[in-house]
């Protein structure tokens, strides 16, 4: 840090270095500058030809011209500095209010600042400058190398300055500033100070992202009247967790959402500035953005944004592993995208790539709409071929009347790890959103019937499993996998008894068994999880749905839910038959 000097002979004289000739200097005054006489223009217009030396902040010489001329023409006057040294912006503000230019062209790099500094003239009334909140939050916001208030008096100048810090950030600040009393006896290295604290900020980056994914900041915004906004903010929080990504922290806002930016004003500012406080690297929302909000909220940061489908979208990315899976998924990332597809949207760069632009079709998320339409086109026309293609493997079990029973239910329900434990098997099962996604089937041997007939056999299929607000377009590229539960002659409807939101779970499952149009497959449900669970409660659950009791990892229950499978089947009429593998039936590997 810079510190003053404790005597006279510390007195730094600055001279400012030769101008760059006005011929070469094409630069316009921005701000308010109605008003302003000719001459005064001219001379706000030199401002741009002058130079510092790069391990400046502000040189005695030019801080006193920006001072005495601001006074005298009672405006705030701002310079934007460049690393270099040199004036790139000069703008003229009212005399309490300064508006900066539009910084589209000065980008930022991973770990980086801007490398432009703020240097203005604070002409209030009180004694030493001050740094208006303002202009902090443009320090915060935009990430510039620092902000410096000037202010002249008994034949001195004063500044107040600040710069970010990662140092202080832990400390719930994100800045650090200092008054100096006289410019004269200042010194600082500026140059060396950058560079320090760009390494801080790139060590701290990099001391994250060894032991965690990327950082996120989520987003809910709910009306008042909403009652499950907590439950839908800790599944959000689950579904970034099976994304890889880290959860830095969470915002909410009570309003009606705003049809331009879905947050107010002042609470999206206060997002933005959260996030570069934490160095995020994306915010997440949890809501379905329309393109318009979309746009409109990533115009207002140079963060990464995606709204809920758009992180379902890219879990479903990394969990596809055959053919049909990614392109499936291409294809629901390809329609939801087509909106966004606009030129010359800064936000649609930051898309491609990483969290919320993964897997086979990020590299076509910046195709042009035709190209876009006419890989959609193809994509489907695949997905059909793909489809037909599951029905004629279906047909060899069709014929031997082979009977098909899926499970279903809320993602993270606990069907793989039923699945695995009643037919044997070790398909993944892992404690996180959608950790199934191609689906799997296997034989499952029913007991004898009462006259000891030989044991037989049904197809027990594992499928995707389901969410609240699940994304049409991923709904609509699934539907060749999907459309395997018309087929089924039993539904098991797995229902976690352990979650708190089990009933808002069914709920859901249920509406998107009755929009597909499933409702009237018989079905049976099942609640899981009950040794994590009072007695007491899942005996209410057993009698409140009608369901069968089990714990796949205590093994519990099993018995009875293969007799009542058993049971549902030869009540329709659907004898199981012996199932002999054949290459037909779908029996994955």
């Amino acid at each position: 840090m810079g510190a003053r000097g404790s005597s006279p002979d510390s007195y730094v004289q600055c001279s400012l270095l030769p101008v760059r000739p006005a011929s070469l200097v094409s630069k316009e005054l921005h701000g308010h500058i109605k008003g302003l006489a000719p001459s005064d223009r001219r001379q706000i217009e030199r401002l741009y030809t002058r130079r510092l030396e790069r391990s400046e902040l502000i040189s005695l010489e030019l801080a006193r011209e920006l001072w005495q001329l601001a006074s005298r023409l009672r405006r705030r006057l701002g310079l934007l500095i460049s690393r270099e040294g040199h004036i790139e912006e000069v703008v003229v503000g009212t005399r309490d209010i300064l508006y900066l230019p539009d910084l589209g062209r000065y980008r930022l790099g991973s770990g980086r600042l801007r490398r432009l500094r703020l240097v203005f003239s604070d002409l209030g009334a009180q004694e030493e400058p001050v740094l208006p909140s303002d202009i902090i939050t443009d320090l915060e916001k935009l990430r510039l190398d620092a902000v410096v208030a000037v202010k002249g008096s008994e034949n001195k100048l004063q500044l107040r300055w600040a710069h970010l810090s990662p140092a202080a950030t832990r400390n719930g600040v994100a800045h650090h500033s200092e008054h100096v009393s006289d410019l004269g006896r200042f010194k600082l290295d500026f140059t060396a100070l950058m560079q320090g604290l760009e390494q801080e900020i790139r060590s701290a980056d990099q001391a994250r992202h060894k032991t965690a994914g990327p950082g996120a900041v989520l987003v809910g915004v709910y009306s008042k009247s909403r009652k499950d906004a907590e439950a839908s903010l800790d599944e959000l929080r689950e579904l970034a967790r099976t994304a890889r990504v880290e959860v830095l922290d969470t915002i909410v806002q009570r309003r009606e959402p705003d049809p331009r930016t879905l947050l107010g004003k002042g609470k999206l500012e206060e997002v933005v500035l959260r996030c570069l406080g934490l160095g995020a690297d994306l915010i997440v929302f949890d809501t379905e953005l329309r393109p318009s909000q979309w746009r409109a909220v990533t115009n207002a940061t140079e963060l990464k944004v995606i709204d809920r489908s758009m992180l379902i979208l890219d879990i479903f990315a990394q969990r596809a592993k055959s053919s049909e899976g990614r392109i499936q998924v291409e294809l629901a990332q390809l329609k939801y995208n087509l909106p966004r597809l606009v030129e010359k949207d800064a936000g649609l760069s930051r898309l491609s790539g990483g969290i919320g632009g993964r897997g086979p079709g990020e590299t076509k998320l910046e195709i042009g709409r035709r190209r876009a339409r006419d890989r959609i086109a193809e994509l489907e026309r695949r997905i059909s071929k793909l489809g037909l293609e599951r029905q004629m493997r279906r047909q060899p079990r069709r014929e031997a009347k082979v009977p098909l029973v899926a499970i279903v239910g809320y993602t993270n329900a606990g069907k793989s790890t039923l699945f695995n434990v009643l037919t044997k098997s070790h398909v993944v099962a892992e404690d996180k959103l959608f950790a199934t996604l191609d689906p799997t089937h296997r034989r499952l041997v029913l007991p004898p019937t009462s006259d000891g007939a030989t044991p037989s056999s049904v197809v027990l299929s594992d499928t995707v499993g389901f969410i609240r607000d699940l994304p049409e377009e991923l709904v609509a590229a699934f539907r060749a996998t999907l459309e395997e539960l018309r087929d089924a002659d039993l539904l098991l409807h797995v229902i976690d008894g352990s979650d708190e939101q089990y009933d808002a779970h069914a709920r859901a499952v249920t509406q998107v068994l009755t929009d597909m149009q499933l409702h009237e497959v018989p079905r049976v449900v099942v609640v899981t999880k009950i040794d994590c669970i009072p007695e007491q409660t899942g005996q209410r659950l057993g009698q409140e749905y009608d369901a069968m009791l089990v714990s796949a990892q205590e093994r519990l229950g099993l018995e009875a839910l293969v007799m009542k499978i058993a049971q549902m089947l030869r009540s329709q009429g659907r004898n199981p038959q012996s199932l002999h593998r054949q290459p037909g039936m779908e029996l994955t590997p």
